[in-house]
């Protein structure tokens, strides 16, 4: 088994190479300047919500705030039952006129949070939208420089790099890991060196106009990675592209437990395989350098292999923790670096799911996903509520984002 150990170490040198050569396009995209807006249009933001995520209060909090003088904040629930519910309602007490609730008028299609944008498009008051996900929290200028690039006529939808914060326990230290490691570098080096846009909808901007233009969120209503799809209709059906701001938004990881986060990622890579296709999906393998060193020691344990996989984790960590500090202030310590190899070979252990399986659990509903993240209405059922992290349920899909060919 020499043979096979020495070609799965090979793997793991080329993808330390990929991951070094996406972490320099996300190191050059960070160090621009963000671009200014010449007017001040009014913007509508659209935050669908489920369940009552850690530090929800917080997060909503921070759109209060925001530096732009004409915005409203919609926020969604599918029914005054959801565990949301009062703190929505509490937002809009405490910042009336910029706050409001708006709860899910019928049930359209398949996809849960597509049902819920339907409704918030619809009481939406102004021309640009902003999708921004619950457990978001941005900085003041969050909507300054998405306005500013779609004053570029060119530009038909607007999204942001991610940067993990907040994670309490070791799945949420995971979950901050993988996004500023390889989720938020994935994005860039995509657009930058592949040409392909990835969307990202845990902040994702466009005109109305342009929404409707491509049918409006009921176009992507059976489809479970309605942002993906929206970036690719964005070029097919508008002409146009997709710019990716300089600023990070923050994804709030808060008490997620480490089977959530494998949990999560497991649905990530259903998807992913189904909107890129099994070949590409696979290939994919060679940005977890650990997970192939680790193999290639199994394989054929020897001090050669073992030296190799110190190197492998070695690199891989260093990449890391220089991504996290392009992305996040003061990036991670030490001791929370060393949890990368633990987490890419968790990481890696969903990724081979995605290779077998089709069906994922997403909002309390149990979907078979088909090509091109197409939901079969005969495959949707209920599944009884998650487990529970701080008091209520946490369902969420990631974002399709690894893809960079």
């Amino acid at each position: 088994m020499e043979w096979l150990s020495l070609v799965l170490l090979v793997g793991a040198a080329v993808g330390i190479a990929a991951v070094a050569t996406q972490h320099l396009v996300l190191w050059r995209h960070v160090r621009q300047a963000p671009r200014v807006p010449l007017g001040t249009p009014g913007v509508s933001i659209l935050k669908p919500l489920c369940g009552l995520e850690d530090g929800l209060a917080a997060s909503l909090a921070a759109f209060a705030v925001l530096d732009w003088p004409d915005y409203e904040v919609v926020l969604g629930v599918r029914s005054e039952a959801d565990a949301a519910w009062p703190v929505a309602r509490w937002a809009a007490r405490r910042w009336p006129g910029r706050f409001s609730v708006a709860v899910q008028r019928g049930e359209p299609g398949l996809n849960p949070k597509v049902n819920q944008l339907i409704t918030l498009a619809a009481a939406a008051r102004h021309e640009v939208l902003v999708v921004s996900d619950s457990n978001v929290r941005v900085e003041r200028g969050y909507v300054r420089e998405i306005v500013a690039l779609l004053e570029d006529q060119t530009v038909g939808l607007v999204t942001h790099p991610i940067a993990g914060a907040g994670g309490e326990t070791l799945g949420g230290l995971m979950d901050d890991l993988h996004l500023a490691g390889s989720i938020t570098p994935g994005v860039l080096a995509a657009k930058r060196l592949a040409g392909r846009d990835i969307v990202v909808g845990k902040s994702m901007a466009l005109r109305r106009a342009d929404l409707r233009a491509l049918g409006g969120f009921a176009a992507v209503k059976d489809v479970l990675a309605e942002d993906y799809v929206l970036g690719r209709m964005v070029g097919t059906v508008l002409r146009k592209r997709v710019a990716v701001a300089v600023r990070p938004i923050r994804n709030v990881g808060g008490r997620r437990s480490v089977g959530e986060f494998a949990a999560r990622y497991r649905r990530w890579a259903v998807l992913q395989r189904q909107a890129v296709g099994r070949g590409v999906y696979a290939a994919q393998v060679l940005l977890n350098p650990v997970l192939l060193a680790a193999l290639g020691a199994a394989v054929a344990p020897s001090s050669g292999t073992l030296a190799a996989l110190g190197v492998a984790v070695a690199a891989k960590t260093g990449l890391d923790g220089a991504a996290a500090r392009a992305l996040r202030p003061g990036g991670f310590t030490l001791a929370q670096l060393a949890v990368v190899p633990l987490k890419d070979l968790v990481f890696g252990a969903a990724w081979l799911h995605g290779l077998l399986r089709r069906d994922v659990v997403w909002r309390g509903t149990r979907l078979r996903v088909g090509p091109g993240t197409r939901i079969d209405s005969a495959d949707a059922r209920a599944v009884p509520p998650p487990a529970v992290a701080g008091g209520a349920a946490i369902e969420e899909r990631p974002p399709l984002a690894d893809a960079v060919s």
